[in-house]
């Protein structure tokens, strides 16, 4: 197999399992036997076997994560505790940091830099920082009008956790689910994404490693349609947390509603990066393309939307194009890539079918806008950059997913902030300016879950994540994110 020789023997010994689900503690084969295929996308080739996990699958996962869910181990186990479970659950991705990068590298083409310097250390904080909320997860007390009562609320475990995440951070985006479900005492059902699950399925060695009791979290690996929809469907699934497109959380969420199933959903976007007239163009031009190229361009905050400050387009427009055009694209275990290949077929068909779209529309490839053989027998797409785009066009409307930019000019301030917010979604924004005016304006009146100034892409722990209008709701990470998890119940004590 190429590219083994790159990563290390214990990556290579993971890889070449074939692979099951994690259930109760143990690796358990999917009730059929069927299995599915996983590719590497840098050569198209298959990487390894993985269970497809269906209906009778997500029942064994779910009656598992229930009986741990009611079982005196989990529910009786103090805060402290399992705080530090997660905490040494952190420690030991700490102490497999490369193993882990490796894997993502492998899976779904993240450049292994980008894995190892960025989003896995990213999961490890994000662990840590949910071990700690274990323990001050708190009620209050309420002055009442109503009479001699003590009021007082507290703060439950809302149960069986369902939860979905994408293929484009598969590490990251596990652990943005299980630190908040399992600091606030829930039990969880995860199915990762067909196209990469090998390191969540890593991660469930290290959570028997890290001895949280069997139950507590499993692991069921399938397709969307059978394993998540049944997931979804599931009457002893108490909320289902998902993470992926506009089109599928629409459809969970109806679903969901058939049993009031509580749900929250991180969803699409098409985010605008405003670049005005005073920036520091040099640290703004970086920036943005940043935004867009970052993980090929898939990523949901990825800010493929770039409006321009009309008397600096041109110089603009051609700085990123030699950006564009210097960016080092090929195999993802390569230190120097600093961009990889899509994730499947599906998706780099997808991308190519956009470019082609915008060029029937009427706009202009300044930079890329083709398939890149060169790199490698991968997916791979050139870093594209498109001007002369209006608004209504495909590529300035719908998210793309991928390594493809519109740059469009505009006159002024408020011109900018219609054309930002005549969107569908709202979940990230870019503002580059030197006036600190115009930067808090901007960041009051763009509709965003998060607005970014003179930098992109920043993430925390402790900083909430999620969008507004179809990028969804609630609020992936901070404190915010016990939310999700937890019920508020009231009591009244009668002191007459």
């Amino acid at each position: 197999m190429t590219q083994m020789h790159q990563v290390l023997p214990t990556v290579q010994e993971f890889v070449h399992r074939n692979h099951m689900h994690y259930i109760h503690g143990q690796w358990v084969p999917s009730v059929s036997g069927q299995m599915m295929d996983d590719e590497n996308p840098s050569t198209r080739e298959v990487l390894t076997r993985v269970a497809r996990g269906r209906e009778e699958d997500v029942h064994q996962a779910v009656q598992a994560a229930r009986k741990a869910f009611q079982h005196q181990d989990w529910q009786q186990l103090n805060p402290n505790a399992k705080g530090v479970l997660l905490w040494r659950l952190a420690d030991l991705m700490d102490q497999h940091l490369v193993e882990l990068a490796q894997l993502d590298s492998l899976d779904m083409g993240m450049p292994l830099r980008q894995a190892q310097y960025g989003t896995v250390p990213m999961a490890i904080d994000h662990m840590r920082y949910m071990a700690g909320w274990a323990t001050k997860i708190e009620g209050s007390t309420i002055p009442v009008s109503a009479g001699k009562f003590f009021n007082y609320t507290m703060r439950q475990p809302v149960g069986v956790v369902g939860a979905i995440i994408p293929w484009n951070f598969p590490l990251l985006m596990a652990v943005w689910k299980l630190g908040p479900a399992l600091a606030s005492g829930c039990t969880i059902v995860l199915k990762p994404a067909e196209q990469s699950p090998l390191s969540v399925l890593r991660l469930a060695e290290l959570i028997t490693e890290a001895k949280f009791p069997p139950g507590v979290i499993n692991i069921v690996t399938g397709y969307g349609p059978e394993a998540g929809a049944a997931l979804v469907a599931h009457p002893d699934v108490n909320k289902v947390a998902f993470t992926g497109s506009t089109e599928v959380g629409k459809s969970i969420m109806h679903k969901a509603a058939e049993r009031m199933a509580r749900v929250s959903l991180e969803l699409g976007g098409k985010s605008p990066n405003i670049i005005c007239a005073d920036a520091n163009l040099k640290r703004a031009i970086s920036g943005s393309m940043l935004g867009i190229f970052m993980n090929q361009g898939e990523v949901c905050s990825a800010g493929s939307r770039v409006y321009v400050a009309k008397e600096i387009y041109n110089q603009a427009l051609e700085q990123m194009s030699e950006y564009a055009r210097r960016l080092k694209v090929g195999q993802p275990l390569d230190p120097r890539t600093q961009m990889g290949p899509v994730v499947s077929a599906e998706q780099y068909q997808r991308v190519l079918d956009y470019i082609e779209s915008a060029r029937q529309e009427g706009a202009s490839v300044v930079a890329g806008g083709d398939q890149m053989p060169e790199a490698g027998p991968g997916f791979y797409i050139q870093p594209t950059i498109f001007s002369n785009v209006q608004d209504n066009m495909t590529i300035a409307r719908e998210e793309i997913f991928g390594p493809v930019v519109a740059v469009m000019p505009f006159d002024d301030i408020e011109e900018v902030v219609v054309r930002a917010n005549t969107s569908p979604y709202g979940l990230a924004a870019g503002v580059w300016t030197e006036n600190v005016r115009t930067a808090h304006y901007l960041a009051h009146r763009l509709d965003a879950g998060t607005v970014w100034v003179n930098a992109y892409h920043v993430y925390d722990a402790a900083a909430p994540w999620g969008g507004f209008k179809e990028s969804g709701f609630g609020r992936e990470m901070g404190h915010y994110a016990l939310e999700l998890y937890t019920e508020v119940k009231d009591v009244w004590i009668n002191l007459q």
